[in-house]
């Protein structure tokens, strides 16, 4: 089991008691709940059916942690729910890439895992192929913005960034957090002393 875990779980316990953490949005919907954990025989089975290989640190989030729920935006999907997308060919230069849906078949390209609910056409994935396997990037599945890839190692340690950042009250857009002091003021931002 990677050490990790163990912290991250009691991490998890104690955020709903912090009253100066931040808001994370979607919350409400999985109210710091995680599902079940999954036996590897149910992670074997996924991985056959669809011919790929679960990132390690995602694979012991699921058989360690706990396989839907808590998690940024609305929450972890559970993985019978996942889907496999690639990331639309480029268009042209410095035009957001969108994310589709793979059909069936061989894989020519790069795969990513829809792992995170986050409304509307917008996807949080795990690549589970290629160059950034492991990696979390979030974006549009219509290409409207993004992708961006997170700059934490994998799963885990993304995962654990939203946490401290809930946890200490701070404001962070690409995880949707909003600090103690802007949810009370929420025209706070909009505030600039006229000169």
């Amino acid at each position: 089991m990677d050490p990790r875990i163990p912290r991250l779980r009691r991490k998890l316990a104690a955020i709903p008691f912090q009253p100066l953490r931040s808001h994370s949005f979607g919350e409400e919907q999985h109210e710091f709940r995680l599902g079940p954990k999954l036996a590897e025989a149910r992670l074997a089975a996924f991985e056959a059916e669809h011919n790929i290989v679960l990132p390690d640190a995602y694979r012991q989030f699921l058989t360690h942690i706990g396989s839907s729920g808590a998690a940024p935006f609305y929450g972890l999907i559970p993985l019978e729910q996942c889907s496999l997308l690639f990331m639309n060919p480029r268009g042209e230069p410095g035009a957001p890439r969108g994310f589709s849906g793979t059909g069936s078949g061989t894989h020519e390209r790069d795969l990513f895992l829809h792992v995170i609910e986050m409304g509307c056409t917008d996807v949080c994935v795990i690549a589970v192929t290629g160059p950034l396997t492991g990696r979390v990037l979030i974006g549009n599945g219509d290409g409207f913005w993004g992708p961006n890839v997170s700059s934490a190692t994998d799963f885990l340690d993304w995962y654990e960034r939203w946490l401290n950042q809930m946890s200490a009250g701070r404001d962070n857009r690409a995880l949707e957090l909003t600090s103690p002091q802007l949810r009370a003021h929420p025209d706070r931002h909009r505030m600039a002393p006229k000169i």
